[in-house]
């Protein structure tokens, strides 16, 4: 029998890892392509690359730095120990980050003269960092903590004041720098929206299956005893040949999946099976909110 403290620990450590993996990959994204670009796509980095250029003598990473310390502070005013530690955690090691690089290797140029080519980094990287940190329950912090303040406090669409926030940002940046500049990040803060979201659902991607046989002990014991999962049956009767049946409904992982179909076609060739895709399924194994 497997250790369940032993269980606890693996998955907190692994946690752990993801959410850091999550801060890195944001951190990179922001500082070796959003920065040199001057993409202004909302959010805390797009604050800081706007007033890099207003005051010259602070760069985006220091005022990144102070923006979410600022923040930080305020969201333990606000919500005290409930505050998460893990959000707290990822915001200063984001901004740690993002400085270190700066200290390590100065970006004075983008790495190429292909703005669209430095536009899909720039969002495709923290758009896959935000996606794993969403995925563990955590952020980076930033507009995240003026959210959760307003969410707590107003009756506002959080949202959508995000949203336009964000739009307010990135149409500055036509101002501030020139029109290419602003599009660019009015275009990057629309691709970021469907990144997110789909690398979300990529993630959690699992299977649900439907599967209507005649020799159900022999699935559910497989089920059961080589996947560690359960299912539900259900009798039914063939409309057409009015014979009895069984529907066993089953949710697993992808690579579970596979094995599953493999094995119904040995033992009921005859099997009929509905496979969906599903990155929405809430129960013991799965996701627990």
């Amino acid at each position: 029998m497997k250790n369940p403290v032993k269980q606890i620990g693996q998955a907190e450590i692994k946690n752990f890892l993801l959410i850091t993996l999550g801060t890195v990959l944001t951190a990179v994204g922001i500082y070796f392509f959003k920065f040199p670009n001057n993409f202004s796509t909302g959010g805390v980095s797009g604050i800081s690359i706007l007033l890099g250029k207003l005051v010259p003598f602070l760069s985006p990473a220091v005022s990144m730095w102070v923006i979410n310390l600022i923040l930080l502070l305020i969201g333990f005013l606000f919500f005290g120990r409930g505050f998460g530690l893990m959000t707290a955690y990822c915001s200063m090691l984001y901004s740690f980050l993002t400085w270190l690089f700066e200290v390590i290797y100065p970006m004075t140029a983008p790495f190429t003269d292909q703005p669209f080519l430095e536009l899909c980094f720039a969002m495709m990287l923290p758009a896959v960092g935000s996606a794993i940190l969403f995925n563990c329950n955590a952020s980076t912090g930033g507009t995240d903590i003026v959210a959760m303040i307003l969410k707590k406090y107003t009756s506002l669409d959080i949202g959508k004041a995000l949203l336009v926030s964000d739009a307010l940002i990135a149409f500055s940046a036509c101002f501030v720098f020139d029109i290419r500049t602003g599009l660019f990040s009015l275009l990057g803060l629309i691709i970021k929206a469907f990144v997110v979201d789909s690398v979300i659902e990529s993630i959690n991607l699992c299977k649900y299956f439907s599967i209507v046989t005649s020799c159900p002990d022999a699935i559910c014991d497989y089920i059961i005893r080589e996947m560690n999962r359960s299912s539900t049956v259900i009798d039914a009767i063939g409309a057409y040949s009015h014979e009895d049946r069984k529907v066993i409904l089953v949710a697993c992982r992808r690579s579970e999946a596979v094995r599953l179909r493999q094995y119904i076609k040995t033992v009921d060739p005859k099997a009929f099976m509905f496979i969906t895709n599903t990155s929405e399924i809430i129960g013991k194994g799965f996701r627990t909110v």
